[in-house]
């Protein structure tokens, strides 16, 4: 029962219509019940099903019917992937399977021909493993290919295993700087990945393979997340680009990738408060995403979305950000959160929790989706409206909520300003009128180790500036404004 819920849990609203559909193409009788019970399943009532299903307590049956609707999901899931938009790898394998069921047949010469399809593009791609096998497919079948000699295979299967074996090698650093990062403790994150670049032998130069420097960027910029200093890393993942960029006849093959790229350089540059670049860098992936028949566009629709409002709200365009949100039909978590912070900002309390309000799901659930620093920022702009509206047991029980949960990950994660934040919005919503007093203010000079606007996360600017705008008696966004500008 956990399985099938959690994989229904990773579905769309698009995908769970279509498995839906795939049941009923599926099931041969009509009184098969798997249809009915992921109905009730993804509907949230998962008591006594074998009694809502079968009339009766039948826990066999029930078992039984759970097993098939799971591997339905899986085989659903399986057959999603295969049709999916990042299909290149998907195609040839397709090939390479291809080519060896004609060998079966002895269709030789079309066999031949599809493996060199399969190869021809696998090369393309730097699809090392894949290539593997098709090198192995080729060496086996060689004695029946006279158009090519088993040396040149040989030797093509050889440069691809060193290949292979390099990015065998990127995979172990990988692992070993993510395993690093969970517990970083004074190192810097420039410095743990080129610690463990070089433990392995690695120079991050224009000899790794575009995919192998898209990782290399995604780590960095996931760490910067994991610490909240995007300031620190932001030299190393532009000298990384600037790498990326000279690899401009493979961008296109990589066409994935690339808008990944540009999405993770227009993400570090927002954090940084460099809107400016920033939107160089959206403008650059709406053109990318425009390619190959929008074959990505929905793919990354939302993220698109999200920065342009972004980049809106913190330039002093708040409505038009408010305006962009509003007009974008089924909203991304992401994008809800953004809407809510967005009229929050701007004042607008009550419109801001009408929209939080629409986050229905529970934290644990929102936290296997988005992570818990997503739920952190949704629960911390979920006490800073309850206060403006005045809900007197709400404020106190997700304060009282927030200390329990929070506490420990916090502090282990080196971030108890947070608590501090939440112990002086405590202190301000028991005696309002004390905000404003000197004692107060130096309360919070105290409180906080200041490390300047350039370093400063923005969105812990942006928390701060609402305790700011109640100490000063100033406006909330433009408050904001003069904090990040």
């Amino acid at each position: 029962m956990k399985d099938i819920s959690a994989i229904i849990d990773t579905f769309s609203t698009e995908e769970k219509q279509g498995f839906a559909r795939f049941l009923k193409k599926k099931n041969q009788r009509g009184d098969t019940k798997n249809l009915q019970l992921f109905k009730l399943i993804n509907s949230g009532r998962t008591q006594d099903l074998d009694v809502q299903l079968y009339g009766k307590p039948s826990k066999n049956a029930y078992h039984a019917l759970c097993k098939r609707l799971r591997d339905s999901l899986v085989d659903f899931t399986a057959s999603k992937s295969f049709s999916g938009e990042t299909s290149e790898e998907m195609e040839i394998m397709k090939l390479l399977l291809a080519g060896r069921i004609f060998l079966e047949q002895k269709l030789n010469k079309i066999a031949f021909k599809t493996l060199k399809k399969a190869e021809k593009e696998a090369l393309a791609l730097d699809l090392h493993p894949i290539l593997n096998e098709i090198y192995h497919t080729k060496i086996q079948y060689a004695h029946l290919n006279p158009s090519q000699t088993l040396e040149n295979v040989i030797q093509a299967s050889n440069t691809n295993m060193k290949l292979f074996q390099k990015q065998f090698q990127l995979n172990m650093a990988y692992a070993s700087i993510k395993k690093h990062l969970k517990n970083p403790g004074e190192s810097s994150i420039t410095g743990i990945i080129l610690e463990h670049f070089s433990a392995f032998n690695i120079k991050i130069d224009t000899t790794l393979t575009y995919k192998s420097l898209f990782q290399l960027l995604n780590i960095t910029a996931t760490a910067a997340t994991l610490q909240s200093n995007y300031y620190e890393i932001a030299p190393f993942m532009m000298d990384i680009y600037t790498i990326i960029s000279e690899k401009k006849e493979v961008a296109q093959k990589h066409l994935f990738y690339h808008i990944e790229t540009l999405n993770l350089m227009a993400v570090n540059s927002f954090r940084n408060k460099n809107f400016e670049q920033s939107k160089e860098f959206v403008v650059k992936m709406e053109v990318e995403m425009q390619r190959n028949n929008k074959q990505y566009y929905k793919r990354f629709s939302d993220k698109l979305v999200v920065l342009k409002a972004m980049n809106l709200t913190y330039t002093g365009k708040a409505r038009e950000a408010s305006k962009l949100l509003k007009n974008t039909k089924n909203l991304s978590l992401d994008s809800q959160l953004t809407f809510c912070m967005c009229l929050f900002q701007q004042s607008e309390f009550n419109s801001a929790y009408q929209e939080y309000r629409n986050l229905t799901h529970s934290d644990h659930w929102y936290e296997k989706k988005m992570g818990w620093l997503w739920v952190l920022k949704k629960n911390i702009i979920e006490i800073l409206l309850l206060i403006e509206l005045d809900k007197l047991d709400l404020v106190l029980s997700r304060l009282q909520s927030f200390k329990k949960r929070y506490t420990k990950p916090l502090k282990k994660a080196g971030e108890e300003r947070v608590l501090t934040f939440i112990k002086l919005v405590s202190d301000y919503y028991e005696n309002p009128d004390q905000v404003t007093t000197e004692r107060f203010k130096n309360k919070v000079e105290g409180s906080f180790e200041w490390i300047g606007t350039q370093q400063e996360d923005i969105f812990v600017m942006s928390f701060y500036a609402w305790l700011k705008a109640k100490m000063e008696k100033t406006n909330l966004y433009k408050t904001t404004l003069g904090l990040v500008s």
